[in-house]
């Protein structure tokens, strides 16, 4: 069984009430349920995390990525200027995947820029809350492959 972070960033803590046009109507204690639900199904656990502030969510990583197997990460905000939390992604040396619920693309030009993405295994954009779902399932088969 391995362990996996499923990390918010800002403002996510607001789902189910933020935008449902962008964002769909489940709360993030939705969302980490389907998580949490489905990594047992397929053998794993899930450590589940919000907050918005960068440097409170630097802390949790710094923290806990010798843990986990794996990082998934909605950085909401951070996306786009988050280089501290990056930086804490890449040297947790654990694969990292980035989720974004609506599609980061098809928004305001500043929202398709990710300083994450150079970092991560995969981005996963625009499949609502199914997206954390494909990122638990890519999670769990690069953790099958070793």
């Amino acid at each position: 069984m391995s362990r996996f972070l499923l990390i918010n960033g800002p403002n996510l803590n607001f789902l189910g009430r933020r935008d449902p046009s962008f964002y769909g109507s489940m709360t993030l204690a939705d969302i980490e349920k389907q998580v949490t639900e489905r990594a047992s199904s397929l053998g794993h656990e899930i450590g589940c995390f919000q907050s918005n502030s960068e440097g409170t969510i630097v802390d949790f990583i710094q923290q806990n990525w010798q843990l986990n197997r794996g990082i998934i990460i909605n950085p909401g905000a951070l996306t786009h200027y988050g280089y501290s939390l990056r930086d804490a992604l890449a040297d947790a040396s654990v694969p990292v995947i980035e989720v974004h619920i609506s599609n980061i693309h098809a928004r305001e030009g500043f929202r398709s820029h990710s300083v994450v993405a150079p970092i991560a295994r995969g981005q996963i954009s625009g499949l609502g809350w199914r997206g954390y779902l494909s990122a638990l399932d890519l999670m769990a088969s690069l953790d099958q492959e070793g």
